[in-house]
């Protein structure tokens, strides 16, 4: 059964981030707030809970993770990034976007899409995934938290742990989040491609809405 903790949104507590973490180190899989929705997170290179996030979300290994970071420095370690590439990251980090580069060799093949090797990155404008991902010291692998019959996101710790507290080993309540997903832009052509437009704004890309 998921523990259930109560996370104070602007001044996270010591305590509760550390523990959260050590659930994570001992394999668990976590539902977090982010600055969209609230979504499942694990460690990078445990597969039996990444397993278990796809299967919460009804998806297969063709549906692919994103690598939740703290800073660019983190996502230089796990893609490849140019120049250009690196101005517009810097200008739209930390925010409500989820950016697709080509993955580097540090990133395990498993966890790149299959034809392209590439990977989705993102750093979250949120204190206390911010606080989770400071104690864990590396990127978390996550997935919106979407149910395979549900139209939309959750968004309420509350209905999450009600939905899912036999398959989850923590929620995390911070508060209700948004109820868009991240704004998903490919950065691996010349010109930046809107995959998906959600809560980022895409005018900083000269990017206009179909």
């Amino acid at each position: 059964m998921a523990q259930y903790f109560s996370i104070h949104p602007q001044d996270p507590q010591p305590r509760l981030i550390k523990h959260a973490v050590e659930i994570l180190q001992q394999g668990g899989v976590i539902a977090y707030p982010t600055d969209s929705c609230y979504a499942l997170g694990c460690l990078l290179g445990d597969k039996t809970a990444q397993m278990l996030i796809r299967s919460i979300r009804g998806v297969d290994d063709q549906h692919h993770f994103t690598l939740v970071c703290r800073n660019l420095t983190e996502i230089a370690i796990y893609a490849k990034v140019d120049n250009s590439q690196f101005r517009l990251l810097k200008a739209n980090t930390p925010g409500s976007y989820t950016f697709i580069l080509e993955a580097s060799r540090e990133l395990p093949r498993r966890l790149q899409h299959p034809k392209r090797a590439t990977i989705g990155l993102r750093v979250p404008e949120h204190i206390v995934t911010q606080a989770l991902l400071a104690e864990l010291g590396e990127p978390m692998l996550s997935m919106t938290l979407s149910l395979p019959d549900d139209a939309e996101p959750l968004n309420q710790a509350w209905e999450i742990r009600e939905k899912l507290e036999h398959q989850l080993d923590l929620v995390i309540d911070a508060g209700a989040c948004s109820m868009e997903m991240t704004t998903v832009i490919d950065l691996t052509t010349d010109v930046p491609q809107l995959i998906r437009q959600g809560r980022g704004d895409i005018a900083p890309f000269g990017l206009e809405a179909a």
